[in-house]
């Protein structure tokens, strides 16, 4: 038997031997180290057994994959402390994740005290250095097992596994044993440096019509040092989370008799929103040759009939009425091209008409699954900056390319380019029932796609079974703070709604042809944008996108009246600010500004009202000293025209 090392180096063995025993085999520190082995490209145990020529690499806690083995011990760890301390919680599942693991529970909901107490139980696991060991048993005796320690979550996986399935478990020490796959550790001892982090609930195989359940989110690393630093990470992560930022600048809120998915914009928030929809709406209109449409929010289910939506998207839409019962049902309008689709098709439109740009800030309403909806990013209404345009095959490229091109301006402006990626979101030909159309159609449609973003050099991923029930699209999608993927940005190919539709054009000939349709959004989703830009910015926006870009800070009330004289003058030129009047020291008024994330403060007193200046701190650089007013009104007039992202200077961020 040989065994290809991953240096290349080979191991010839004339019996059997365990990836252990040949970790030991290579050196004692070797062994001492190993978590698993990668063999072939499978990640075993090492207690495997290896009884063919194959390829080795033996993973240590430096690797991803072995701190991911390392993870999902832990997690078994955590679940054998759950059954001790809490004897009446039933198991569900619990994997390694990306940064962790966590195990779901069917328990009542778990303290931050039982946490804590869970992990005092956790080390003595660990300290009691249990053995891990698999075993397998047909599927029968292993329903039976799951029966005999009262699991019903385990039958129920075991359940739906083929009947001819030999099941595999993992027993760990003489007390604890769990169904799952691996691979794991030798035992319980090498779990160095290991921290619960919090709890929530969560539904069991993520379906909100099935049983709640409790999640342990947990982590786990080499050292201590690391762990440490994650956790700091944490914290940071925590400060930025936009869920908890965005109300603490009052920016939205929510509330429960409103409904889950509906977030109150407060003034601030609603500022930045409008801020951002007047410049996209100028940017279309003035500079790519957008026209506005207004179309109604809600339509008869004839509509959508029309367009498929009714047999592919039903469950994602409002529906208000009852088909069997009313006779006319409603809908809440899910996306605005059938709408604009019919403003097209108000007129008769030339070859030499085309392309035709429809532009409108639409809200749109979209029946989210209780169990996804958070802050800001995933909601029941939103706003969109979204558009359609009707083109000749000929021009579909072109302003294919046009398109990507303005999103990618939009990204740039924002400070966030570098920050998303591109994904070719493709149909599914194994499920052709989610789909319209032919499949050459959607062949060569996506072809074009891939050769668009080839030429323009953007690197991409290919999604299949992303796509549209009627057309591949682009995704441009960005991660939030907690690492999870939203998409932002959509730019989709259409070459089957106009025939649904019965859109045409005349051409140079006179006969009708059936133009081609480009769905996409210039800034997607107004109310997901600015969770990303709080994350983003920690808050700390660029000052033409602020709510509040400058405060005036008179020292006593002596000045006030030369404040308020300021404060006119910089609305006068469209600058957004406010005077705090209080009777509060001025150093008071300056940290309190800061913590608020406001730009820019001016500081006036008897000197500057005398000589008609202004005294300038910002949250870039501190104090940047005495201007005359007109001449700090010149410099924050271009900084916001220009939309520059100014970057600050100051490391340290005032204590509340």
């Amino acid at each position: 038997m040989k065994i290809t090392l991953k240096d290349g180096s080979v191991k010839e063995y004339s019996e059997p031997k365990s990836i252990y025993d040949i970790a030991l085999d290579i050196s004692e520190g070797l062994a001492r180290m190993a978590c698993a082995g990668e063999v072939d490209g499978t990640v075993m145990d090492l207690r495997t057994v290896l009884d063919r020529d194959c390829g080795l690499n033996l993973l240590t806690q430096k690797d991803s994959e072995g701190i991911r083995t390392v993870r999902h011990t832990c997690s078994h760890v955590l679940a054998e402390a759950v059954k001790r301390l809490f004897p009446q919680a039933k198991l569900a599942i619990g994997p390694s994740i990306d940064e962790g693991f966590y195990y779901d529970f069917e328990a009542e909901p778990f303290s931050r005290e039982d946490l804590d107490n869970l992990e005092k139980e956790m080390k003595k696991i660990i300290k009691e250095g249990k053995r891990l060991e698999k075993f397998t048993l047909p599927r029968e005796e292993a329903i039976q097992l799951m029966k005999d320690k009262e699991e019903p979550y385990k039958v129920e996986l075991i359940e739906d596994l083929p009947e001819d399935a030999e099941i595999s478990f993992y027993k760990q020490g003489e007390g604890f044993t769990d169904l799952c796959a691996g691979p794991h550790l030798m035992s319980t001892k090498p779990v160095k440096a290991f921290k619960l982090i919090s709890s929530s609930m969560a539904y069991w195989r993520g379906d909100s019509d099935k049983a709640q359940l409790q999640r342990i989110y947990g982590t786990a690393f080499a050292t201590k040092e690391e762990l440490n630093a994650y956790l700091e990470h944490l914290e940071d992560i925590k400060k930025r989370d936009h869920n908890k930022l965005g109300r603490e600048l009052k920016l939205f809120t929510t509330v429960d008799v409103i409904g889950q998915g509906l977030p109150l914009l407060m003034p601030k928030g609603a500022k930045i929103i409008q801020t951002m929809q007047r410049w996209i709406e100028d940017l279309e209109d003035n500079e790519w040759g957008y026209i506005r449409t207004k179309t109604p929010l809600m339509a008869k289910s004839d509509l959508y009939k029309i367009s498929g939506h009714w047999d592919h998207y039903t469950d994602g839409m409002f529906v208000l009425g009852d088909e069997e019962k009313d006779k006319e049902v409603m809908a809440l309008r899910p996306m605005t091209c059938p709408f604009q689709y019919y403003v097209y098709k108000a007129e008769q439109h030339s070859y030499r008409d085309l392309p035709l740009r429809y532009g409108e800030t639409s809200t749109l309403f979209r029946n989210e699954d209780s169990g996804e909806m958070h802050g800001l990013t995933r909601v029941r209404q939103f706003t969109i900056s979204e558009g359609h345009l009707v083109v000749r095959p000929d021009q579909m490229v072109e302003e294919f390319k046009k398109c990507l091109a303005l999103a990618k301006h939009c990204l740039s402006t924002l400070g966030v380019e570098e920050d998303v990626t591109y994904h070719l979101s493709k149909w599914d030909p194994e499920n052709r029932e989610k789909y319209i159309g032919e499949p050459e159609v959607w062949e060569e449609t996506q072809q074009h796609m891939r050769e668009i973003m080839d030429e323009l050099e953007i690197k991409y991923t290919e999604e299949v079974g992303e796509a549209a029930f009627y057309g591949p699209k682009i995704d441009i999608n960005a991660k939030n703070v907690y690492g999870k993927e939203d998409t932002m940005i959509t730019i989709q190919w259409d070459a089957l709604l106009a025939e649904q539709f019965d859109m045409y054009y005349i051409d140079q000939n006179g006969d009708k042809v059936r133009p081609y349709i480009i769905h996409r959004t210039s800034m997607g989703c107004y109310e997901r944008t600015l969770a990303w830009l709080i994350e983003k910015y920690a808050g700390k926006f660029p000052t033409w996108l602020c709510p509040e870009q400058v405060r005036v800070l008179p020292i006593s009330d002596k000045y006030e009246a030369y404040a308020e004289k300021v404060e006119k003058e910089l609305k006068a030129n469209g600058i957004l600010c406010t005077v705090d009047n209080r009777s509060e020291k001025i150093g008071y008024k300056i940290r309190e500004s800061r913590l608020e994330k406001v730009p820019y403060m001016l500081v006036v007193g008897q000197q500057e009202e005398a000589d008609k200046t202004v005294s300038v701190r910002s949250r870039f650089a501190g104090d940047e000293g005495v201007k005359p007013l007109g001449e700090f009104i010149d410099q924050i007039c271009k900084e916001i025209r220009t939309r520059e992202i100014r970057r600050e200077e100051l490391a340290e961020e005032p204590k509340k």
